[in-house]
């Protein structure tokens, strides 16, 4: 048997030195995997799942968004906030209403997708 320091200390500092170089080669710059970590933090609140899940049904104002989600505007507010700076919402002013939605399809493919998995993951698969 061996132990965790044995799993964690290769012998050999590179095994397959062409992989390494085509992994290397094909990594996104640091700046692109920093944004993109920042990106799946906005889909770190559960409220801001909330509604993007409601926004995926039907374009909504605020109040409409707080009714269905039995929260006060104020909290709904400041979370479209951090929707609309991470480019995952989007708005159009009608009168004096601001209807809110996703911003694009690539949103909708996120959502969906996590969403199948946690569904793969419930049924056992």
């Amino acid at each position: 048997m061996f132990n965790s320091s044995e799993i964690d200390n290769c012998e050999v500092r590179i095994i397959h030195q062409d992989v390494v170089d085509k992994v290397v080669a094909s990594l996104p710059p640091d700046e692109e995997l920093y944004d993109l970590a920042e990106l799946f933090k906005v889909f770190g609140d559960s409220t801001r799942i909330k509604i993007l899940s409601a926004l995926l049904e039907h374009e909504m104002c605020v109040c409409d968004i707080a009714a269905a989600l039995g929260m006060t505007q104020s909290a709904i507010s400041h979370q479209l906030g951090v929707l609309k700076r991470a480019k995952l919402v989007k708005f159009r002013r009608e009168g004096k209403v601001v209807y809110y939605s996703l911003d694009d399809d690539h949103v909708k493919q996120v959502f969906e997708q996590g969403f199948s998995h946690i569904k793969e993951i419930y049924s056992g698969k």
